[in-house]
């Protein structure tokens, strides 16, 4: 049943009405009547009834005043208005308040019946568009997270164009207010995983854990994607990026112990757009392919692990390429050939006239040059003259070409283990030389030495004991304790101000420490070595 209020200043009038129309068959109840429009005004503000009907003249606030009010706050009454002959064409020019019906007075209850027969059709209609709407909606929230698994998706393979992306967002319900965003790819060996756990289930379990563990500090966004899970963290400050991949790798390491999974977390460079997004993900999915240098189970930011002070190179978008690259980068010999001989298949297999040969073989030395230069590899010294060069390329059969580019190849792939191994022997020599200058700093720590050199500690930690064997706190207290032996046999100071001098507040733990490094306490091993001393 809709409900109706009828405002007319003659109890009469509105006792006919009443009694002449069947409301109830009809599909109508009337709920009350009043005499004048602010009473009228106050009981539609009370029982928001379905339709209003009114008359014009009233007293206190006419039938136009009150239809006009009564739209404003509650736009979904209908509004019926009964109006004298003289006053019609008056109402029908206050057009402004979509009023349903005129109708004239006095009253015909045919008329009438058949007015709300119709009106009863159109609230009908408006019900079931208005509920089909909100199964629509209902099916839209339904729906949400695919899609915004799907705007994702079309976001790292540049689908998106910039103009489209506030409207995305809205659309979708996401929120990537930054201002600083990270690419994270986590991937779960399928290889290494347990023969009784289901890999789909480890990938999953995975997931949530890390959704748990990363996902409210760093705000997440998650989505699979090519296998992989692949987180977008907001970040307030570019420093922030060395907290994050600590976080990370304790993550690996927490997976691995707890499940059982092989976690690596690749991290890519922080970006300042959503835009940037794509170039972020490749970055922290080719981190993840470095596994294979530096271990499973840990995360690998893209901007530690190449050499410092290298520009991350861009490639060809040609995938058999870009796989050419990669394996250059972390692969062994027998994998480079097979990414040269799957190259120049692919290239080959799309000639169709000597111009397209010529073309690629230019597009290939372009991509060299990138290469090179992106990784500081002088690539004359290799190569010589560049014009001879294409000219001879151009007039070489398909092995000769391939033996020219896996020679090439062999010799990038040296290049940039050298690289490596010079980028990770300058980071461990300004460790040791930091501290040579700071040992004396009683704060000094493992945060504090990251922090200077701008790494995060995780990939220090395992640089400096790969490099030097040891962990950069015992390498500390090593160095501590080699100054301080030689204080106590070239000076006459106290035990206590010698530690203060290495790095110790507390001379008992400088004791405690001492003994454990050299098997006597300090003023023993000065007794013991103090003829060497003079």
């Amino acid at each position: 049943m809709y409900t109706v209020l009828l405002a007319d200043d003659e109890e009469e009038a509105i006792k006919v009405i009443v009694k002449k129309i069947d409301w109830e068959a009809l599909g109508f109840s009337v709920i009350g009547s009043a005499d004048n429009g602010v009473k009228a005004l106050e009981m539609v503000e009370e029982s928001q009834p379905d339709v209003l009907v009114t008359d014009i003249k009233m007293p206190y606030m006419d039938g136009m005043e009150l239809s006009d009010r009564v739209k404003t706050a509650f736009p979904a009454t209908k509004i019926l208005l009964f109006t004298g002959f003289d006053e019609f064409e008056y109402a029908k020019e206050a057009i402004h308040l979509e009023v349903e019906e005129y109708i004239l007075k006095p009253v015909n209850s045919v008329e009438l019946t058949e007015v709300f027969r119709q009106l009863k059709i159109k609230l009908d209609q408006e019900i079931s568009e208005k509920r089909n709407v909100e199964t629509l909606q209902k099916h839209y929230l339904e729906s949400l997270p695919l899609l915004q698994a799907d705007f994702y998706s079309a976001l790292m393979e540049g689908r998106i164009r910039g103009d489209e992306i506030d409207r995305y967002l809205a659309d979708y319900q996401i929120s990537l207010e930054g201002p600083l965003f990270c690419c994270l790819v986590i991937h779960t060996s399928s290889r290494q995983a347990l023969e009784s756990i289901d890999p789909l289930l480890l990938s999953t379990s995975v997931r949530e854990q890390a959704i748990e563990r990363l996902g409210e500090r760093w705000q997440v966004k998650s989505f699979p994607y090519l296998g992989n899970t692949v987180f977008i963290a907001q970040l307030k400050s570019e420093n922030e990026v060395s907290e994050l991949t600590d976080e990370c790798d304790r993550f690996c390491k927490y997976a691995r112990r707890m499940v059982g999974a092989f976690v690596t977390v690749g991290i890519g460079p922080v970006c300042r757009t959503v835009m940037e997004l794509p170039q972020s993900y490749s970055s922290a999915r080719e981190a993840v392919s470095y596994r294979a240098i530096y271990g499973a189970s840990r995360a690998i930011n893209m901007k530690e692990i190449v050499p410092q002070d290298m520009a991350t190179s861009s490639f060809s978008d040609e995938e058999e390429l870009s796989s050419l690259f990669r394996t250059i980068r972390i692969g062994g010999e027998e994998e480079v050939r097979e990414a040269v001989s799957r190259y120049l298949t692919s290239i080959t297999s799309q000639y169709r006239s000597m111009q397209h040969h010529h073309i690629g073989i230019m597009e290939l030395i372009s991509a060299l040059y990138r290469f090179a230069l992106n990784n500081d590899i002088v690539l004359e010294d290799k190569i010589g003259d560049v014009e001879k060069m294409y000219g001879s390329l151009l007039d070489l059969e398909p092995e000769a070409l391939e033996k020219w580019l896996l020679d090439i190849s062999l010799f990038f792939r040296e290049q940039m283990i050298h690289a490596r191994s010079r980028s990770t022997r300058s980071l461990i020599a300004r460790a040791q030389e930091y501290v040579g200058s700071n040992y004396a700093d009683e704060e000094l720590s493992l945060d504090k030495i990251c922090a200077a050199l701008g790494v995060s500690n995780s990939y220090f930690s395992a640089m400096f004991k790969k490099e030097t064997g040891e962990s950069f706190v015992a390498y500390l207290t090593d160095h501590r304790m080699e100054r301080a032996s030689r204080l106590l046999i070239e000076t006459n100071e106290k035990s206590y101000m010698i530690a203060r001098q290495v790095g110790y507040t507390d001379p008992n733990y400088f004791s405690y420490v001492f003994k454990r490094r050299f098997g006597v306490s300090p003023s023993k091993y000065r007794t013991e070595h103090a003829d060497s001393g003079r």
